[in-house]
């Protein structure tokens, strides 16, 4: 007969077994945002670095899974403990982190792959043996002949805990604390404590009797069937749609709302969470909760589509992400409701993370090659309907509900057939659009909570209400969408015509006037507007200094746009520009979109690839200007704005020359960073901030540091009142490679109002 583990052992397996897997989950979802940042300069500060680096983690979290599955169907204990403990230890010798040598320049196209290549060659080893712990130590902790050892799934609650932490202490401690190389230094540290934690879990395994997993385990679990193919589908289902919505809604608020890099977090972090709300032994949220507000957040999703980004930043945001922190409760929650006795565990996670890596692969890949526009987003909206559990009880109402389809087709062509037309009827569903669009969302809700209606038929009708998205969309004109590893963008041709506009996301990145005021076309050289106009901070920087050096001027751009620029130099100047998106380079070429190029740089042939890698390569000391306008959406390249990118420029620039930085931003204050870098690298700044009283004739506010040797290197504009010279703030920390501090420029702006 053997005797039940004592209670002091007990409480000892569950302290080691939780700290391990704590400590892993830790360690895992920190060297995400750690190890991204690392890569990010080599791809431009790219968002979609993050997606990429989302299928990437889910992807080798799936090799962790099976591996895990298998090493648990070895009979002898010592030989799995040895096997696991040998994969750290050989994963440890590859630490401390870092990008591999052979992986210099990323190609001219393929980024994707490329980078996938990238991440397996320097973190594969590390990341595939962390992402075994979490089912492995689960399936060990059940073999202890603990009394939790049945119904093991809280150790996955304790496991997204430490995910959690991890994720939301990277943006508020470690990275306005330490440098890149400090927190490597760290993590390598708390990877040598996992192997020790780790080998105590084994040491407690293996003491414990073979038959140790029998003891206190309930006949029905012992007894129980294996999960059917169609149960297992239904967890791969239930597993991708929300982890597709991640990357989703991350695209979505980094394209469309604000694409500050320190949002990326916040939707994982939420993932997370609820992860650790569903699998708790008594959730703080019941499921049935969350299957009631679930109709309601994918409404509350659909109106928010139909609102736009542009209303409020804030409640943009947070309802974007409480919609998705809703929805993937309820999947999550079915996923905990229908999971499988102990003994199918690993089997239980091989498809939760096969799921996840189908819908990361589907949103990160997939989508941004097959569509021009952040489409996946409502597809797995829609998608998310038909995670609901099949209704119970019947429809209400039995009699009414069967002549719902046809309704609703009657619905569907009544509201979609007049997006065909330009008369009256078209306008008057364009002037309704949000109330139109958001009546159909609420039906799809009332359907739920109110008939409690098939979830085809709440499908369907969330269908209605996103194709409506598309036939009345928000911005006013025609709209064309170009979208590449590097965002989406959004040509917008005003309703009379008179402008084209250069969007990424809300943010206007050029503009050109196609007609006058009194509706002739504009004929002749292209006048530079938006941030470039003449009377701007950048226009007059380049006058200044054309001005001090009484001769034409050779100047490099980084930051092609719409190529408004181009029209900004004059005859016998030599402008070089710098471009990382080539399908920015034909947007800019095509005269059906922007004519600045084809009127004043036909023959204009940019450096294709990130300019900190190209520029680096130009020749020292020739360069009288060079403007830094590389800024996508409000997102920043962090890299082009660090101690070690001005030496760069300052490297290149002529005897008398200037830098200037284009630092407009919403949410991030940069100006004090850019006179912060220039003063590490010996140069005075002066700052322009002024707003032009002229949106609507796309003439813009515009924050411009100007940077040189001396005040007499920047001409007229060291003694124009608009022109503030500024000395750097002792008390901020200079952003270097290694350095940055994002919620710091982000307070800033806040702080100080726009």
């Amino acid at each position: 007969m053997i005797s039940e583990p004592s209670a002091a052992r007990n409480r000892l397996v569950l302290i080691v077994y939780t700290t391990a897997i704590f400590v892993s989950a830790l360690l895992l979802f920190s060297v995400q945002p750690l190890f991204t940042k690392m890569v990010l300069p080599r791809l431009g500060g790219s968002p979609a670095v993050w997606s990429v680096a989302m299928v990437f983690f889910q992807s080798l979290l799936l090799a962790g899974y099976a591996y895990a599955h298998y090493l648990t169907k070895l009979n002898n204990r010592a030989a799995a403990v040895v096997v696991h403990l040998l994969l750290l230890v050989a994963a440890m010798l590859t630490l401390p982190l870092a990008i591999r040598s052979g992986w210099g320049d990323p190609p001219t196209s393929g980024y994707a792959f490329w980078l996938l290549g990238l991440f397996v060659v320097s973190i594969g080893l590390p990341f595939f043996a962390l992402a075994a712990n979490n089912p492995l130590l689960q399936a060990w902790f059940v073999r202890t002949g603990h009394p939790n050892g049945p119904d093991p799934y809280f150790l996955y609650a304790s496991s997204n805990v430490g995910s959690f932490l991890a994720l939301l202490s990277y943006p508020v401690l470690l990275e306005p604390m330490f440098t890149l190389r400090t927190q490597n230094l760290i993590w390598t540290g708390g990877y040598g404590l996992l192997i020790l934690l780790i080998a105590g879990c084994g040491v407690l395994l293996l003491r414990s009797p073979a038959s140790a997993a029998a003891l206190n385990l309930p006949a029905d679990d012992a007894n129980a069937p294996a999960p059917s193919w169609l149960l297992r589908l239904r967890w791969i289902f239930l597993a991708a749609v929300p982890s597709g919505l991640l990357i989703a809604v991350t695209a979505h608020i980094s394209t469309d709302v604000a694409a500050a890099p320190l949002l990326w977090v916040l939707p994982l972090s939420l993932y997370l969470l609820t992860w650790v709300l569903v699998f708790q032994s008594r959730p703080l949220f019941p499921h049935k909760w969350m299957l009631m507000l679930q109709p309601l957040a994918i409404a509350g999703v659909v109106i928010l589509l139909a609102v736009g980004g542009e209303q409020n930043l804030l409640l943009t945001l947070g309802g974007h992400q409480l919609c998705f922190f809703i929805i993937a409760m309820a999947c999550h929650g079915e996923l905990a409701r229908t999971r499988p006795a102990a003994k199918y565990l690993t089997g239980f996670y091989v498809a939760l993370s096969f799921g996840g890596m189908v819908g990361g692969l589907f949103a990160g890949l997939i989508a941004p090659f097959t569509f021009s526009w952040v489409a996946e987003y409502p597809i797995l909206l829609a998608l998310a309907v038909l995670c609901r559990p099949s209704g119970g009880g019947g429809e209400r109402l039995p009699r009414w509900s069967a002549w719902y389809w046809p309704f609703l087709a009657v619905l569907a062509v009544a509201l979609i057939a007049p997006s065909y037309s330009t008369g009256k009827l078209f306008n008057w569903f364009d002037d309704w659009r949000v109330w139109v669009i958001g009546g159909v969302g609420v039906l799809s809700a009332l359907l739920a909570l109110a008939l409690n209606a098939n979830r085809w038929k709440i499908f369907a009708t969330v269908v209605v209400a996103l194709v409506l998205l598309r036939a009345y969309p928000s911005d006013e004109g025609r709209v064309d969408t170009v979208r590449s590893f590097f965002g989406v963008h959004k040509i917008v041709v005003t309703p009379n015509g008179q402008y084209h506009v250069l969007m990424h996301g809300t943010t206007i990145h050029g503009a050109e006037r196609f007609k006058n005021d009194d509706g002739t076309p504009a004929t002749g050289r292209p006048e530079p507007i938006t941030y470039y106009y003449k009377d701007g901070g950048i226009g007059q920087a380049i006058t200044a200094v054309r001005e001090r050096k009484g001769a034409p001027l050779r100047v490099a751009v980084i930051g092609l746009g719409s190529g408004t620029l181009t029209c900004a130099a004059e005859p016998g100047e030599q402008w070089k520009f710098f471009e990382i998106d080539q399908t920015m380079v034909d947007t800019a070429r095509d005269p059906k979109y922007f004519t600045y190029i084809q009127n004043c740089a036909p023959d204009l042939k940019p450096v294709i690839g990130d300019a900190r890698l190209t520029f680096a390569r130009e020749p020292d000391g020739i360069y009288d200007l060079i403007i830094v306008d590389a800024y996508s959406s409000d997102a920043i390249p962090i890299h082009l704005a660090t101690e070690e990118a001005m030496a760069i420029y300052k490297a290149k620039l002529a005897p008398q020359g200037a830098v200037v930085m284009h630092v407009s931003n919403r949410h991030l204050e940069l100006s004090s960073v850019v006179v912060g870098i220039a003063e590490a690298n010996d140069l005075k700044s002066w700052v322009y901030s002024e707003d032009s009283g002229r949106d609507n004739e796309y003439i813009f506010s515009t924050s411009v540091v100007i940077s040189a040797r001396e005040e007499a290197d920047v001409g007229k504009l060291a003694s124009s009142d608009q022109w503030a010279e500024t000395e750097a703030d002792e008390k901020q920390r200079v952003w270097t490679d290694d350095y940055s501090n994002v919620l710091g420029a982000v307070y800033r702006r806040l702080r100080d109002g726009e």
